[in-house]
């Protein structure tokens, strides 16, 4: 239970009551880890990178302006830092041809996982997500587990509404063509 909103801790830490910030810490600590590591795939890495997360959310908690709830800015930032390191590491990463997403129909992509168990379809999804850019799988994870909206995720990306969309229709549809592929081995 949460005793008091986000806001309220904002204006305590900003006006000097540091302590505060556990209790965004709190809050927060376990869905940012989460998403880093989703991107990342290191657990090493994603500690180090949440940690660097805080202390940009500590040093600019003054700047934040409420334009967006604190959730969305703090996951901008997140999923900034995690690109911005994954940039640094060039990962190679599954090439489909474009062919095949084109290739993939919507009723495909929603009966391919119709016939299995829930665990097998969470074990194929979570295979192939691992073979998906940053990226692309911090998108899915944002607007599917974490349940942010598509405004939500253009002021955590940077990107268009429109764009997001679109990115997200065709990630489902390569996320479909590598299900399909390991089912086929």
């Amino acid at each position: 239970m949460e005793l008091y909103s986000d806001a309220y801790y904002i204006e305590r830490i900003v006006a000097g009551d540091t302590g505060c910030f556990a209790c965004l810490l709190d809050k927060y600590s376990r869905p940012v880890h989460s998403l880093i590591l989703k991107m990342v795939g290191s657990k090493e890495d994603a500690e180090e990178l949440a940690q660097d997360v805080f202390m940009k959310v500590f040093r600019n908690l003054p700047s934040f302006k409420a334009d967006c709830s604190f959730s969305t800015w703090i996951y901008r930032i997140a999923y900034n830092t995690a690109i911005s390191e994954l940039r640094k590491k060039k990962q190679e990463f599954v090439a489909i041809e474009e062919s095949q997403i084109s290739n993939a129909s919507e009723e495909a992509v929603g009966e391919l996982l119709e016939n299995t168990s829930v665990t097998e379809q969470l074990d194929k999804l979570d295979t192939a997500l691992a073979l998906l850019p940053p990226d692309e799988r911090a998108l899915i994870l944002l607007f599917y587990m974490k349940e942010k909206t598509v405004d939500e995720l253009t002021v955590i990306t940077g990107f268009s509404a429109s764009n997001i969309k679109v990115k997200l229709h065709r990630i489902r549809k390569k996320l479909f063509v590598l299900i399909k592929g390991m089912e086929e081995k």
